[in-house]
């Protein structure tokens, strides 16, 4: 399987722009790119996704073993004739001292050749000393090339070629200068996603175009084509990937898949697509739902409220009272519903930012208030309490996810129940997530279902069972 690994010294780097580019000019050519991001993200996975017209799907050692990673790796590469990873901060990065799930780690893991994307500002001679301590400092890695990027100019590039040619053996596939043309606005959670961004087709055809002029396409494909076979068959699946059916008789079986609703609009996008396709292999049918443009609910059993950036949509939100009222009756008539950071704010009384106070869903009688700093960022531990509202539930047991959020809820109710306490990570409080209110779950908290916790059918579980005690359908559906 050809494939190629794209890391770079530090963030911001300029690999995501690159990447993109590189998915539609190879998209272009007639390639079938299936594009990969190391780390928990949800914003460059959409840019990736929109330029190479597949799903990216992430690789993530805080939540996936390294089997786990190599099976989906393999699984959703069959069927591509290109894997293009992208890697997330450095290239050694790493909270341990050994460099454990560092873009490193997964490069070797993988077989993959790495090419590093080295943002060239103020730099000069001095990216001889870079380059070469970075071939030194894992001699295991296969470091296989460069590409030198933000360049200041013509001059600039051939001194930073002549240096690179003259002190180091790695090929430079290809120098990008700067241009703010090509630049992604960004926003407090990173870039600005790619479901929201006015001129997404546009900009990605300019990073294509650009990429295509800069770069040797053909060099870095026949650099790809030297990755050795998966050694993991791509029909292994994971826990995300495997259908799990509902039902457990003839009579079960017969039943009407679960309808559910998703929220998915310029706001609220935050999903990952193993998750969603987990959902529909065991059975559900996601239907789309807009909490800004939507006058009601669809027909549904249930509903699923992701992340976004519903601070930056608060008026309109708040203008689409009817829907805001829909959802607060569904949820107090006992309907299931899952929410994830935005979505947990969504559905908070109000939320407000700097002098700007909204009314949200009201559903949790909380006011939420975004902050200058992050509030909670990076990776979590959860332990499962006896309160957790799905089936299945194991007080004890230990649940790794990611958070990512500049809000907070002002004053936590003092009644509230709470599925998780946080081990790691800062949840609602720094010592619980999870609230759990009638059907409702909603948790600042990220959850994936990977590495043996199948939240995905825990869900469905808790549907089947709110719509045998009559709970949660919307018009008639029963």
């Amino acid at each position: 399987m050809p494939a190629l690994y794209l890391a770079a010294p530090q963030k911001s780097s300029g690999k995501t722009s690159l990447a993109i580019g590189l998915c539609r000019a190879w998209r272009k050519r007639g390639l079938r790119v299936q594009p990969f991001k190391k780390g928990p993200d949800y914003i460059d996975p959409l840019w990736l996704s929109e330029a190479s017209g597949r799903a990216c799907f992430n690789l993530d050692y805080h939540c996936m073993s390294p089997a786990e990673i190599g099976a989906a790796f393999a699984r959703e590469s069959a069927g591509a004739d290109l894997g293009l990873i992208e890697g997330n901060v450095g290239l050694f990065d790493s909270p341990s001292l050994d460099g454990a799930g560092s873009n490193a780690e997964l490069a070797k893991q993988l077989r993959t050749p790495l090419v590093l994307v080295v943002n060239c500002h103020g730099l000069a001679r001095g990216i001889a000393p870079l380059l070469l301590g970075y071939q030194a400092f894992d001699p295991e890695l296969q470091l296989a090339g460069v590409v030198l990027n933000k360049v200041g100019g013509a001059r600039h590039a051939a001194n930073l070629r002549r240096v690179v040619e003259h002190y180091t053996d790695l090929p430079v596939f290809g120098i990008l200068e700067r241009d703010a043309a090509l630049s992604i606005d960004e926003r407090h959670l990173g870039l600005i996603p790619s479901n929201e961004a006015a001129e997404t087709e546009t900009l990605i055809a300019r990073l294509a175009e650009r990429v295509a002029e800069s770069l040797d396409l053909e060099a870095l494909l026949a650099l790809a084509e030297t990755a050795p076979a998966c050694d993991v068959p791509a029909q292994v699946p994971s826990p995300a990937s495997r259908p799990q059916p509902l039902g457990g008789g003839a009579q079960d079986s017969a039943r009407r898949p679960p309808r559910i609703g998703i929220a998915r609009d310029a706001a609220f996008g935050f999903y990952y697509p193993d998750d969603l396709r987990a959902l529909a292999e065991a059975g559900a049918e996601l239907v789309p739902f807009s909490p800004l443009a939507d006058a009601q609910l669809p027909e549904v059993e249930a509903l699923f409220i992701g992340g976004g950036f519903p601070e930056c949509h608060m008026a309109a939100l708040e203008a689409n009272g009817s829907l805001r009222h829909a959802i607060r009756d569904f949820i107090a008539a006992g309907g299931p519903v899952y929410a994830e950071c935005g979505g947990l704010m969504y559905l908070c009384k109000t939320l407000r930012w700097g002098t700007e106070c909204r009314a949200m869903v009201g559903a949790l009688d909380a006011e939420v208030e975004m902050r200058p700093r992050p509030q909670g960022r990076g990776y979590v531990r959860l332990r499962e309490t006896d309160q957790a509202p799905w089936p299945g539930a194991e007080p004890g047991r230990e649940i790794r996810a990611h958070e990512f959020h500049h809000s907070a809820i002002v004053t936590p109710h003092s009644a509230w129940r709470y599925a998780y306490e946080v081990l790691r990570g800062s949840g609602i409080d720094g010592r619980h997530d999870g609230i759990v209110q009638g059907n409702l779950l909603a948790c600042y908290a990220h959850l994936r279902a990977v590495g043996g916790h199948d939240w995905t059918t825990r869900f469905l579980r808790h549907i089947e069972r709110c719509r045998d005690l009559g709970l949660g359908a919307k018009r008639g559906l029963r």
